[in-house]
């Protein structure tokens, strides 16, 4: 059996958070240095499914906008319409998986023996 390498494993830790650094500057999201996984305060459970929801409501609000708005005959742009429509399906796709997870876990928790 081997052991840990710890250099190897830091540099892991390092290109992780780099990636993830990445991903939030393509998302759109500012970045404040030093905001990596230990020096980040704690956000309650509740406050990010509630972000993460409203996210995915807007996302659908956007959809129904351009929808409507390509009907009404003010946009004739069916490739940002459809491209909007999919992604506020993707994102109401993985909450419902999420909530599936959850009431999953959930069963599994109140079904242990005490």
């Amino acid at each position: 059996m081997t052991g840990i390498d710890q250099n190897r494993l830091l540099q892991m830790r390092s290109t992780i958070l780099s990636q993830n650094t990445a991903l939030q500057r393509a998302a759109g999201k500012e970045v404040t240095p030093g905001a990596e996984l230990g020096g980040a305060a704690p956000v309650s459970f509740g406050k990010t499914m509630n972000d993460a929801l409203q996210a995915v409501n807007a996302q659908q609000s956007k959809a129904s906008d351009i929808s409507a708005a390509y009907e009404r005959g003010d946009t004739h742009d069916i490739v940002s319409v459809m491209v909007e429509r999919q992604k506020a399906s993707l994102g109401f796709e993985a909450t419902v998986q999420v909530r599936n997870k959850l009431l999953s876990a959930y069963r599994d928790i109140m079904n242990m023996p005490v």
